[in-house]
């Protein structure tokens, strides 16, 4: 923990620090994790423990790139299930992955991969130099967000082609390649990168809303080869989501000093045109 400041300046926050100048960093320590002590815009690692929302605890990588403007968060599940999300603050794009293990002996495939892309918003998440900076003190500690954010629920009526994707963000192709033929949008979205003059021929629309609210979900659908709309929910269990300020009596202005962390979840509902696509969906 960084000791009390000088003048009244309140202490950091105890999990995470931002790296602070050169005369306040020798009292925190040298920086710790993958990136510490490389050239500026140099993409970074963090590696901290946090706890699931289920009370287990996992392993979680957060990697900045300042020069790309970009951050990306994976975490494995207790059940095998690899997730990621990444944030291109330059195409205001955010990627949600899912690495799904199969059940062998049900006769399903090694794994399923599902992407999702959305619209991204600057205040979801902190920024990418912001990011790059972070290093915490006690890395064996188990983390849990401060702050729980509500379910977001989002209906995907679109899908994006995959060869075409890399137009609407750089990172596409290289984080949904196990996904090629599952990555999933929305109108609203395609709406507002299309306005930013992204091309729409990388965008084919799913069957309407309409026409899907007369398809069971899948969790309802006992032959597999029967269409459906499929619903896959997950979560970011800690993320840092703000700044924090502290003030002193020897600065002028407010002056970042730490990060408050977040937790957030999420639940995709797609179609899907047989329901062996969607062998996790058991709940009606």
């Amino acid at each position: 923990m960084r000791p009390p400041g000088r003048g009244g300046v309140p202490p950091a926050s105890p999990a995470l620090l931002l790296l602070l100048p050169p005369v306040l960093v020798q009292l925190l320590g040298a920086p710790r994790g993958v990136g510490a002590g490389t050239g500026a815009g140099a993409p970074s690692e963090l590696r901290v423990r946090v706890r699931l929302p289920d009370g287990q605890v996992t392993e979680e990588s957060l990697q900045a790139d300042s020069d790309a403007d970009s951050i990306s968060l994976e975490l494995r599940k207790p059940d095998g299930t690899l997730i990621s999300f990444t944030a291109d603050f330059k195409k205001d794009v955010k990627i949600f992955r899912a690495l799904i293990l199969g059940e062998l002996e049900k006769g399903q495939s090694q794994f399923q991969a599902l992407c999702f892309v959305t619209r991204l918003h600057h205040n979801e998440i902190i920024p990418s130099e912001a990011m790059a900076k972070l290093r915490q003190k006690n890395p064996r500690a188990v983390r849990q967000a401060e702050e729980v954010r509500g379910l977001e629920q989002m209906h995907m009526d679109v899908t994006l082609n995959f060869s075409q994707g890399g137009l609407l963000s750089p990172h596409l192709r290289n984080v949904c390649a196990e996904a090629a033929d599952a990555i999933y949008t929305r109108q609203e979205d395609v709406r507002f990168w299309l306005e930013q003059g992204v091309d729409s021929f990388m965008f084919e629309a799913l069957p309407k809303a309409s026409e899907q609210m007369l398809l069971p979900r899948c969790g309802q659908v006992g032959d597999r080869g029967k269409p459906c709309v499929c619903r896959y929910g997950l979560s970011l269990a800690w993320y840092p989501c703000m700044l924090k300020y502290c003030h002193g009596r020897d600065r002028p202005t407010p002056y970042k000093c730490g990060i408050r962390s977040c937790q957030k979840s999420y639940s995709f509902d797609f179609y899907v045109p047989q329901r062996q696509l969607c062998l996790w969906d058991e709940d009606p």
